[in-house]
């Protein structure tokens, strides 16, 4: 059975999934991963998951934990038996946003790490759930508890991600896509340039959902991830 391997985004933990953890399902080994954490670049945190990780993979990334899966994808496509990707983008980055991230890292680095990520949280959420202040105050607790060094790491490693989408054509694994119709973040293009570039991926829309999937709709979510990893469990 492969392990189940869970990627949260920039600056999250297992707190990202804590409305999926119950719900998935049983037969699966499931593991948090922080490889994020601990590692400066992609490319670092995908081989780290690889080494922490023995046999058969299922990966389930979150916006920059769907770019770490997609790099542990490209350098090991045979240890991969299912890629689900929530919210996240194949392209590198551009130059209009490694500006908006080293205007945020300065930020970051004057003490002012709340106000930029309450400022956020705006984008982070469809303005529904973004009225919601205990939704987002969550979201913010989540973000500033990482430190004020990882958000500054981590936001430069995205900056120097790899453009993953050469290698998404020779995926042979199944893949499941899932986008909020309301993504400000990570905009419903990336979402469907992936499902086009991946033979045969699954394509989920979320409808009225922001960047936040797992936190905003976890109802929609729980039901597309749970249903793609039975299938998985069949096939």
């Amino acid at each position: 059975m492969p392990t189940l391997v869970l990627l949260p985004g920039l600056a999250c933990d297992e707190r990202l999934w804590e409305a999926q953890l119950p719900a998935l399902p049983s037969a699966f080994d499931v593991h948090v991963s922080d490889v994020h954490m601990h590692h400066d670049r992609i490319e670092t945190m995908a081989a780290a998951v690889l080494r922490e990780h023995a046999g058969p993979l299922v990966l389930c990334g979150a916006s920059m934990g769907g770019m770490v899966a997609m790099e542990v994808a490209r350098q090991a496509p045979e240890r991969i038996a299912g890629l689900a990707l929530l919210g996240t983008n194949a392209r590198p980055e551009t130059p209009e946003m490694v500006q908006l991230r080293e205007s945020a890292i300065e930020l970051f680095e004057r003490g002012e790490a709340r106000d930029v990520i309450e400022l956020n949280a705006g984008f982070a959420f469809h303005p529904l759930q973004a009225a919601d202040a205990a939704l987002t105050r969550r979201y913010v607790d989540l973000i500033l508890d990482a430190g004020v060094a990882q958000l500054v790491r981590q936001n430069r490693a995205l900056m120097e991600r790899p453009d993953a989408r050469p290698h998404l054509p020779a995926l042979r694994c199944p893949v499941l896509v899932v986008c909020g119709d309301g993504d400000r973040l990570t905009p419903p293009e990336c979402s469907r340039e992936i499902a086009a570039l991946v033979p045969h991926a699954e394509l989920v829309w979320v409808a009225q959902c922001g960047h936040m999937l797992t936190m905003e709709k976890p109802a929609p979510v729980n039901a597309a991830l749970g249903a793609w990893l039975q299938r998985l469990l069949t096939t």
